[in-house]
């Protein structure tokens, strides 16, 4: 039996790796760890609850964490942890560099101390800034990292922490960049659930002035397997993408919420981008596909009309959350 520790287990990717976990290695002990901020709600975990061990802590708490880490002897630590909403970013970028980058290294400090035997950390794409929407190429394990927002670059700047921490002091690190995250349990200020559910009130969808930037989107499910194939099977002080070559852009990502509800196109209205607005990213995942026989199971048309008819259905978990997200698309970046 192992015994795993998930951070950020609250929040939306977080909550589905616990539950992944769980039923794919029933024999492991889980400890979900998550500070409950906005974005983070124990209802995420409810399904669960009496199969898991839940610690309210913030990452940053060396000493709670430490405790944590000792307690339950965790073997590996699986860290999704972060503050993750691009727009709320640009209004307060200091809370982003505080949780991803501190935090991180605060997290990675207590590891080490107690001397964990993986520490699997959680990136994204957008550390290596943005592509053309002509350009035929994809960002590999190798490409350099250029980072544009403040979240990219908190993210970055986490990522370099966790390869610090490999090459100082020897923790045995491995990290996953992903693509765009989509499923159910997401906080209703990202794309897909704030379409949706705006939708479903009758509500105009905010649509950026560039509908045509483009996004590569993997189902949470499919990520969080690709993790499990990573930590069982992957090299210690390797990076590997996770990524499945589809690409959709804004626009239409609200067709296919306004064509799956059966409501109006002309609930679409747009608003003005926000700074720093990355055009596209797109990941080369042949990595993680040849090294550890990795593959996306879940067709994304198929994926997102699925997950759109989740939130339809569980207006009771969404509804009380639209009002805790800190920014507006509607209204942050009008003049």
């Amino acid at each position: 039996m192992a015994s795993i520790l998930v951070t950020g287990a609250a929040g939306f990717i977080g909550s589905h790796f616990v539950r992944y976990w769980v039923d794919a290695h029933p024999g492991d002990r889980v400890v979900a760890l998550d500070a409950l901020t906005y974005a983070g709600t124990e209802t995420n975990l409810v399904d669960v609850r009496d199969r898991i061990t839940f610690v309210h802590a913030d990452i940053a708490d060396g000493p709670v964490v430490e405790r944590v880490l000792r307690e339950h002897s965790v073997d590996v630590v699986v860290n999704f942890a972060a503050e993750s909403h691009n727009s709320l970013a640009v209004l307060d970028p200091g809370r982003f560099f505080r949780t991803n980058v501190l935090g991180t290294q605060s997290l990675l400090e207590s590891c080490r101390r107690v001397g964990v035997e993986r520490f699997h950390h959680i990136s994204t794409c957008e550390v290596y800034g943005d592509l053309a929407l002509d350009a035929v190429e994809a960002f590999t394990e190798s490409s350099p990292y250029r980072p544009r927002t403040p979240y990219n670059a908190s993210k970055a700047g986490a990522d370099h922490a966790v390869r610090a921490y490999a090459e100082t002091f020897g923790l045995p690190v491995t990290i996953t960049n992903c693509a765009n995250n989509y499923g159910s349990h997401q906080f209703p200020e990202k794309v897909l659930p704030l379409f949706t559910t705006s939708a479903l009130d009758g509500r105009e969808l905010p649509v950026y002035a560039s509908k045509d930037n483009r996004r590569e989107w993997v189902h949470a499910l499919d990520h969080c397997r690709a993790i499990d194939a990573v930590i069982r099977r992957g090299r210690v002080g390797e990076t590997y993408h996770v990524g499945t070559g589809d690409e959709a852009s804004v626009e239409r990502i609200a067709d296919l919420v306004l064509d799956e509800l059966g409501l109006s196109q002309g609930l679409k209205t747009t608003v003005p981008d926000r700074p720093g607005h990355d055009r596209r990213y797109l990941l080369d995942s042949t990595k993680i596909r040849r090294e550890l026989g990795w593959g996306p199971s879940i067709g994304f048309e198929d994926g997102m009309r699925e997950t759109i008819r989740w939130y339809a259905a569980n207006r009771a978990w969404w509804e009380p959350l639209r009002d805790r997200s800190p920014v507006s698309e509607r209204s942050a970046w009008a003049e």
